[in-house]
């Protein structure tokens, strides 16, 4: 029945899980093939290259800034109309984008709207899916990231043969016909059944003194429960995760950006150059499935914040290979050991944040998690390639991206520890408590003469305050 509702980790999961994928590779993964018009949209608009670059920072920015107000239709609409508002609104961004006569109209439609949309739709697939997998969870994120995998591999030289044949205009009018599948794969989220208490036990009533105040304090925790504020002041684990993750966000980016540039710039055919950037999504396919069985075992529950921070980490120590040698294959080296890293975050920066956030509330704590990363996002390639035009050295762009992730992964792991450490503490205290309110103390003991020993009655001393 339609309106049924479906079981956690039932069969209907794994058409969900299936739906989610699709979207992954729809949405997370299309600015990838960006590059792909970058040459043709600056020729017709007459456009810088600091212009053009805006509509795909755009993109990115949109894309995971849209979080807070996706957690609001989602808490009032549910995740199946968000995900299908999302792919109507990202195929009416593409095919207004395609009749754009300016390089304004584009970032609006095909930047702005589209972004939107495909938040929309992702953001709503990564909740659903979290509603319906519980033992399996962290398998499921494992196989739903592997759509990015897909898409990074699929979507440019589908984008390069669209537009060999239709140009730019004719290949985002295809987009936009793609795009509606994501209203095919929202259609399938059915209401799920769960344990969670609903969300409208947390609203606080609005005070009844006086109506400019109530009005004024209403509105005020609206917006700390709906951009999850409330959990950032309490939760002092997510606090640490979203600044990390932030901060990570400023050099994680960089390498996707500007591999094949760097390559191209030291010598290296172009074929071979953007076979790069293909060696990420092909590698992490097998990868990440493999990673999620592993990680996914019950005795890596309790370090996964720990894990994600290595594969920070890692991903950031890598990258100073690139400063060393050029050479096409130290490349492809690189690249194999970028992918193990890549393959580690892409699993578990949401799985960490489900771990951390209870699920009830995870919609609004993804919407300020995301909006924080898309801020940085949006700041991260430009700062970039101011930082490349000054100094007319690439090495000094992965530097960059290697010190905002080995920083992040140091505070992370450091925070997350002594998080640990101070919770063990106040167990141990609690504990001990406890124990000397629950134990009867007994005084001291004297023997006779036939060795028997005797308790002796302890004095009790009052005390008077002067």
């Amino acid at each position: 029945m339609p309106g049924a509702l479906e079981r956690a980790d039932g069969s209907w999961a794994w058409v969900v899980l299936l739906a989610s994928l699709v979207t992954h590779a729809l949405t997370l993964a299309f600015p990838t093939c960006i590059g792909v018009f970058f040459t043709d949209l600056q020729h017709d608009f007459q456009a810088s290259n600091s212009e053009t670059s805006w509509f795909p920072s755009i993109l990115m920015a949109m894309l995971h800034a849209g979080g807070p107000l996706c957690g609001i239709l989602v808490g009032r609409f549910g995740c199946r109309v968000t995900m299908m508002l999302g792919g109507l609104l990202a195929s009416l961004g593409m095919v207004a984008g395609s009749f754009s006569r300016s390089l304004s109209q584009l970032y609006l439609t095909a930047g702005m709207i589209t972004g939107l949309g495909m938040c929309f739709s992702f953001q709503s697939s990564i909740t659903m899916l979290g509603f319906y997998f519980i033992r399996r969870r962290v398998l499921a994120n494992a196989l739903a990231s592997m759509g990015v995998s897909l898409g990074v591999t699929l979507w440019p030289p589908f984008a390069n043969y669209l537009l060999e044949d239709l140009g730019w205009r004719g290949t985002f009018l295809v987009f936009g016909g793609i795009f509606l599948h994501c209203c095919v794969c929202g259609a399938v989220l059915r209401p799920v059944a769960t344990n969670t208490s609903p969300e409208t036990e947390e609203d606080p009533s609005p005070p009844s003194k006086t109506p400019a105040h109530g009005c004024l304090a209403t509105c005020g925790l609206v917006v700390r429960h709906h951009l999850a504020f409330d959990i950032l002041w309490h939760n002092m684990g997510y606090c640490v995760y979203t600044l990390g993750v932030t901060w990570m966000s400023l050099g994680f980016l960089l390498p996707h950006i500007f591999l094949v540039p760097y390559a191209r710039w030291h010598g290296v055919e172009e074929d071979r150059a953007a076979l790069l950037v293909s060696i990420f999504g092909f590698c992490n396919i097998f990868l990440r499935p493999v990673a999620g069985l592993v990680v996914g075992r019950q005795r890596f529950a309790s370090c996964r914040k720990y894990l994600f921070s290595l594969a920070v980490l890692l991903n950031g120590l890598t990258n100073l290979v690139c400063t060393v040698s050029a050479d096409f294959w130290v490349l492809v080296g690189y690249c194999l050991v970028y992918s193990v890293s890549m393959c580690g975050i892409g699993i578990l920066i949401f799985q960490v944040l489900m771990d951390i956030v209870p699920m009830d509330r995870f919609p609004n704590a993804l919407g300020l998690f995301t909006i924080l990363t898309g801020i940085t996002s949006l700041i991260s390639p430009p700062l970039a390639g101011f930082l490349l035009d000054t100094s007319n050295n690439f090495s000094y762009v992965f530097f960059m991206s290697s010190f905002f992730l080995i920083s992040s992964a140091l505070f992370m792991g450091g925070s997350f520890y002594s998080l640990q450490k101070k919770q063990q503490q106040g167990r141990e205290a609690k504990a001990e408590g406890t124990i000397s309110e629950a134990t009867p103390v007994k005084g001291p003991t004297l023997e006779d003469k036939d060795g028997h020993k005797k308790h002796l009655c302890p004095e009790v001393m009052y005390v008077t305050s002067v």
